[in-house]
């Protein structure tokens, strides 16, 4: 039964994009990481959030611009969106809403891992309680603004339980389990 798993790059200071959803930041930090090639491994299955889906790409201007993980992986792709583009995407499924996507997503990635992009999505699912995984690398710099890494107005607390860390060239690998 797959599993869902958040994963991102963050800054330092907890962003994941600039301001105005900036990924440019990360283009002079994405370098060979022994973490990001073993989860890409795992996965089975991306389950997109709308704004990640049509927002900026850290290889824009090269052939790997919009092309998951850098070109790095090729599967299933599941984008939540209320707006369904008119033209097909190959490989992209638009689905509606988090449970539908979960539901999909998980259904094609068989016993690999499904992974979250979008911190939204991340966070929705979170609250429906199917968030199984998170693993963040964080890259040393500081961004000041932008798109949180986790956010929820008014606070809350989410348990997690670190189950591997690394080091790469350009980041420190953090795996956790969600505990509640």
């Amino acid at each position: 039964m797959a599993k869902i798993l958040y994963s991102c790059t963050a800054s330092l200071d907890g962003f994941i994009a600039g301001p105005g959803g900036d990924m440019s930041w990360l283009t002079d930090l994405i370098g060979p990481n022994p973490a990001v090639a073993d989860v890409i491994a795992e996965i089975g299955a991306l389950l997109i959030g709308n704004r990640s889906f049509r927002g900026d790409d850290p290889h824009r201007g090269t052939e790997k611009e919009g092309k998951a993980f850098g070109g790095g992986w090729d599967g299933p792709q599941f984008v939540v969106t209320h707006h369904v583009p008119e033209m097909s995407v190959p490989e992209v499924t638009f689905v509606g809403d988090v449970a539908s996507g979960v539901a999909a997503a998980k259904a094609a990635a068989g016993d690999k891992y499904v992974n979250v992009i979008g911190a939204d999505i991340a966070r929705q699912c979170l609250a429906a309680g199917v968030l199984d995984e998170v693993l963040v690398m964080t890259a040393p710099i500081l961004l000041g603004d932008g798109v949180r890494l986790f956010d929820h107005p008014g606070g809350t607390r989410v348990r997690l339980e670190r189950i591997a860390v690394s080091h790469a060239p350009l980041a420190t690998n953090q795996r956790f389990r969600v505990r509640g």
